[in-house]
């Protein structure tokens, strides 16, 4: 545990050097990859919550990302058409406010949270599995049909939204806030998983009928535990459609869950800081890999074929058990 915590020490000062060096060796544009890890890292979280402290195998995560995304999106574009119910002086300064987004995506996530939670959880295994992905399918075709916000071809965003007292075009500014929320996020995990609802949710994950039989409502558990991860990963997605200035139905697509269960699993299931080792490697792996083919996915999936068979810890809890065995 000491090791792991210190890899964690490790990652998050990796974090914050690299843009650091970026900002001063005048390089932007990897300021704004430190960026997309952080939020992706943060997406991760929520799906962390879900999968690595409830055990519940959602690949459905993308319709609370993409939820987030458009939730950001439709606001900022009504604020761009100065539209009198989202112009108000009190808050906005020629953009839309962050602050104002987040509550609202807080809102909405939870409340997709509440609804899918509530029809798929009655459900367990494949059936939920399988639920959860037609739930974040039916998002997706219906983000297809929706010719207001762009339809198929998606819906830019000209002006990043705002944030009181920052410029939030300014690359390590942005990153700032990203981190920042991410930070919260890994610090309310970290907490969640250590107190009275975190192990009785962990027990339910291991064996649900003990957990039951000793008077554990293991349905209302995994509720919470839903609702919370859906907040987490459609704040991740607001914060991604504010990035790329840009909303579009592949935010909701399975393809989108398949990713963010990945850097899940690449990190590490239940590890605290496994989302972000797997964002992080997701990412090199782009920007190495991506130049020399188009198919690099293919080494991708070869990676987390060997994490799977022979690393079920993911990055971190290899990293663990080997500086273990070594002491």
């Amino acid at each position: 545990m000491k090791r792991e915590t210190m890899i964690n020490a490790a990652l998050l000062l990796a974090m914050i050097a690299v843009p650091l060096w970026a900002y001063y060796a005048g390089k932007p544009f990897t300021i704004t990859l430190a960026t997309k890890v952080a939020i992706l890292a943060l997406a991760g979280v929520g799906l962390n919550i879900a999968l690595g402290i409830g055990g519940l195998v959602s690949f459905g995560h993308a319709a609370f990302f993409g939820l987030g995304g458009y939730t950001m999106g439709i606001l900022a574009s009504h604020a761009q058409s100065y539209s009198p119910l989202f112009n108000w002086p009190f808050l906005f300064e020629g953009s839309q406010n962050m602050l104002m987004i987040w509550g609202v995506t807080i809102l909405v996530s939870a409340l997709a949270g509440l609804i899918i939670g509530l029809l798929a959880l009655r459900t367990s295994g494949v059936y939920f599995i399988m639920l959860s992905l037609a739930f974040g399918q039916m998002l997706y075709y219906f983000a297809i049909s929706w010719p207001a916000y762009g339809g198929e071809d998606g819906l830019s965003i000209y002006v990043r939204n705002g944030f009181p007292g920052l410029n939030t075009l300014d690359p390590i500014q942005f990153f700032a806030i990203c981190f920042a929320l991410l930070l919260l996020a890994l610090f309310f995990t970290h907490r969640l998983m250590n107190s009275p609802f975190g192990l009785a949710l962990n027990a339910a994950r291991q064996s649900p009928l003990r957990a039951a039989t000793v008077g554990v409502g293991v349905f209302r558990l995994r509720l919470v535990a839903l609702i919370i991860s859906a907040i987490i990963t459609g704040l991740a997605g607001a914060l991604y459609a504010d990035l790329n200035r840009f909303i579009s139905p592949t935010m909701l697509s399975w393809q989108t869950s398949g990713e963010i269960m990945v850097f899940v699993i690449l990190g590490g299931v239940g590890r605290l800081m496994g989302p972000l080792a797997g964002a992080a490697l997701f990412i090199i792996l782009e920007q190495v890999l991506g130049p020399i083919s188009e198919y690099w996915h293919i080494y991708l999936g070869a990676m987390l074929l060997l994490v799977v068979l022979f690393a079920r810890g993911g990055i971190i809890g290899s990293l663990a058990k080997r500086d273990a065995a070594h002491e």
